[in-house]
């Protein structure tokens, strides 16, 4: 199938997804994770519908930036403070802030180009140590961190990554914790926060991550295929 047919298969089972949990698919945001892919499979993508890609590594993001059509680049992967500055200007959305230090930064960096960042908190609800991310009880500390020190950034939510299970719904519960977060700030805006964003589910459990409230998805595989190392982006 070619990434067209398979961005029209994925949004058909978003929508799916999404009517049984009582939801409009149009509300579910999908946001195409271009990582070792190249730039002429991103155009392809974004010919195809795709108005949001996400990219893991920050040196990919300026690798391809300037051959890749108009289009909202995500942050995706684990961020370090010291390549903040290197997208800054790039990005329209950071998913991974798992750290008050890395809020500063980007605060830092903001400022420095007149704009405020919207990001969202990363929160490792499985506790997995292989991946980043804060607990789900530290949550409520950092929100509370950013807000009074950080002006030049909003919380736009939250980002989770569950565990890989053959099935898919033995990871609901860990979209569930984070969904139980995002309720509390949610509907409530102030300065430096307005949730928007539930950032949950990839190829193998969106479906899962929709039923339990995801409103954006970040689909990688079943879309441009198996990740390929090797090939030149």
């Amino acid at each position: 199938m070619s990434v067209k047919d398979n961005i029209e298969k994925i949004n058909s089972l978003k929508n799916a997804a999404a009517q049984r949990a009582g939801r409009d698919g149009k509300d579910v945001l999908l946001c195409a994770v271009t990582k070792t892919h190249p730039a002429s499979e991103i155009n392809e993508a974004i010919d195809a519908g795709i108005t949001d890609i996400g990219e893991n590594k920050v040196q990919e993001i300026l690798d391809k930036y300037d051959d890749v059509k108009p289009v909202r680049w995500h942050m995706i992967g684990h961020l370090q403070t010291n390549k903040v500055k290197y997208i800054i200007d790039k990005v329209s959305l950071i998913h991974s802030v798992d750290s008050y230090k890395l809020a500063v930064e980007i605060d830092r960096r903001a400022a420095q180009h007149g704009i405020v960042m919207d990001i969202l908190i990363q929160v490792n609800s499985a506790l997995e140590e292989s991946k980043f991310g804060i607990t789900a009880e530290e949550t409520d500390s950092l929100i509370a961190e950013i807000l009074e020190n950080c002006p030049h950034v909003k919380i736009r939510g939250l980002m989770c990554i569950a565990p890989f299970s053959e099935n898919a719904g033995d990871v609901a519960g860990y979209f569930r914790i984070v969904k139980e977060i995002y309720d509390k700030y949610a509907g409530a805006p102030r300065t430096g926060l307005d949730f928007k964003y539930l950032s949950m589910g990839m190829s193998n459990d969106f479906e899962t991550a929709i039923a339990e409230g995801s409103n954006l998805i970040r689909i990688g595989t079943a879309i441009f295929g198996a990740r390929n190392y090797n090939k030149n982006v």
